[in-house]
């Protein structure tokens, strides 16, 4: 039985700046459960550029393909759009509560720390770092109420971003192929974790 598995929101979960599509993160997720012993059709429905309020079409794309796990990776583009932090929540949180309604198990990555990426001004980086830290905050709190989980990234990706340039791409913006194996390595436990009960829930087919 093989798991459907949709990644959903913006060029990050398309995987811009990666240097070959298997490198992305849907793919390098897919190959991380095949590696585990659960196989996954996967179908990558994000749109680069895309802000919160963007996932309602592309959630209607998934629920027609009946997944059974959904990575959702969202919340740059609504912080450089300045997007209220309530309504992208809000907006996340609708796409995380459908996306259940379908049986899906729900992972999301939140808005990344934008005060890493290396053309921000070192002096604007609290402000950005502080605006950032709020919308995820708000983020969290709607994806647990739609009963999502958040994935834990950790501190030792933001280092790995911060001390090593290639991590970015040429843009100095989406990550690079590297950057894109170092997100995988921290996202995939959780992603695993929630496969795994997927799995165990009988709704893979």
């Amino acid at each position: 039985m093989h798991l459907r598995f949709v990644v959903l929101g913006d060029s990050i979960a398309a995987g811009t700046g990666a240097g070959r599509p298997g490198d992305a993160l849907g793919p390098r997720l897919t190959a991380a459960l095949a590696a585990e012993g659960i196989p996954a059709d996967l179908s990558v429905l994000a749109v680069p550029g895309a802000v919160s309020r963007d996932l309602a079409p592309q959630v209607r794309r998934a629920v027609a393909v009946q997944p059974d796990l959904a990575l959702l990776v969202i919340g740059a583009n609504d912080l450089a759009g300045f997007v209220p932090p309530a309504q992208a929540a809000a907006d996340l949180g609708a796409a995380v509560t459908a996306l259940r309604a379908a049986g899906a198990e729900v992972v999301v990555v939140p808005a990344p720390d934008l005060a890493l990426v290396p053309w921000i001004p070192a002096a604007y980086r609290a402000v950005v770092s502080a605006a950032c830290a709020q919308l995820q905050a708000q983020q969290g709190e709607a994806v647990r109420r739609a009963g999502g989980v958040v994935a834990p990234l950790g501190t030792d990706l933001d280092a790995a971003f911060v001390s090593d340039p290639a991590m970015f791409a040429a843009d100095r913006f989406h990550p690079s192929s590297a950057g894109y194996a170092r997100i995988t390595a921290a996202l995939a436990p959780t992603v695993l974790a929630a496969a795994r009960y997927a799995a165990r829930d009988g709704s893979a087919a």
